[in-house]
């Protein structure tokens, strides 16, 4: 009973933390959809006759994917840091948002210097993320090429 008691006092936080993101997210989606339907080559592809579903899934989504992919690793990392803050404070959770602000202002620096560690281990993993899902969404990009 007491692992349903825990996940019963998660389910707010954690939905406060999911609706914060999706509406950053929503917002970046829906400008960046909006933006490719206004271009060129979308009114070049119907004018060919192309169907309403393949201009919107080969030519829209494809291109449109691309800002979502590399505006995603900084929505989800400044919600997920800045927002960690404030949903501890408000619902009296022990985390590691809180802990590092209470570090900072108690001038602990080695928790201080490992919490940002911490941090900036999760934003490099999704930034790597974001950088491998880049190259599957537009082949044309090959980080390998810059080296040579």
């Amino acid at each position: 009973m007491r692992i349903v008691d825990y996940f019963w006092h998660l389910a707010l936080p954690l939905t406060c933390f999911v609706v914060g993101s999706f509406a950053v997210t929503t917002l970046l989606t829906k400008n960046t959809f909006v933006e490719e339907m206004r271009k060129q080559y979308v009114l070049v592809a119907r004018s060919k006759g192309l169907s309403e579903k393949r201009v919107l899934w080969k030519h829209v989504f494809r291109n449109a994917l691309i800002p979502l992919v590399t505006g995603f690793p900084a929505a989800f990392v400044g919600a997920f840091f800045a927002g960690s803050v404030l949903i501890e404070t408000l619902f009296s959770l022990d985390g590691l948002g809180l802990l590092g602000y209470e570090s900072v202002v108690r001038r602990d620096y080695p928790v201080v210097l490992g919490s940002l560690y911490l941090f900036t281990l999760i934003a490099l993993v999704v930034k790597l993320v974001s950088d491998i899902l880049y190259v599957v969404i537009d082949p044309r990009v090959q980080f390998g090429a810059v080296g040579r």
